[in-house]
């Protein structure tokens, strides 16, 4: 019998719908409901009533998160590039990161962000969509933990250790891995 083959994008599907399938959770960002990036195709078997489509302000996303988990929901918040990420850097690891802290675990939020390393096959998109800050997100974030999808069987782990721990998790994905491994 040969080896099973665990295919990268498939593992991201399996973690997707583990975070679905729980009650308070909600998928928000821009092209969640409509195809536009590789990240919404992820979310292509998600219901409808879990996901919020929003405009282009990354910084007043990352608030809203941080306000649907200060309210009970989980939110998970796509970012489609790394690069655009950086724009919600006031809210992320000034308020998300710090607020347990701050508040003397008062309040608790936990929020998942979804994010990725853009693609550069088979065309090269250019610089600002193909940034990988993860190494300097490690430095900046201290409450936040950070989970870097590189290899096809981390995947789902990562996903199930994201729901589990009671910290807010920031989920890092390659586009180039999701039809090459």
């Amino acid at each position: 019998m040969g080896d099973i083959i665990m295919k990268y994008y498939d593992e991201i599907l399996k973690g997707t719908k583990l975070l679905a399938e729980q009650s308070n959770v909600i998928f928000l960002g821009q092209s969640v409901c409509y195809h536009g990036h590789a990240l919404s195709k992820t979310l292509k078997d998600i219901e409808d009533s879990k996901k919020l489509e929003l405009p282009v302000f990354e910084d007043t996303q990352m608030g809203m998160s941080i306000g649907l988990a200060l309210g009970g929901f989980l939110p998970v918040s796509i970012y489609p590039r790394y690069n655009f990420l950086l724009l919600a850097m006031n809210q992320l690891a000034n308020h998300l990161d710090k607020i347990t802290h701050i508040s003397h675990g008062e309040w608790k939020p936990k929020v998942v962000i979804k994010t990725m390393v853009g693609s550069e096959r088979p065309l090269f998109p250019g610089v600002q969509h193909t940034g990988n800050f993860t190494e300097a997100m490690k430095h900046l974030l201290k409450w936040v933990k950070i989970e870097e999808l590189i290899e096809p069987e981390d995947v789902y782990p990562a996903y199930q250790r994201t729901l589990e721990r009671e910290e807010s998790t920031l989920l890092v994905e390659f586009g180039d891995f999701y039809g090459e491994k």
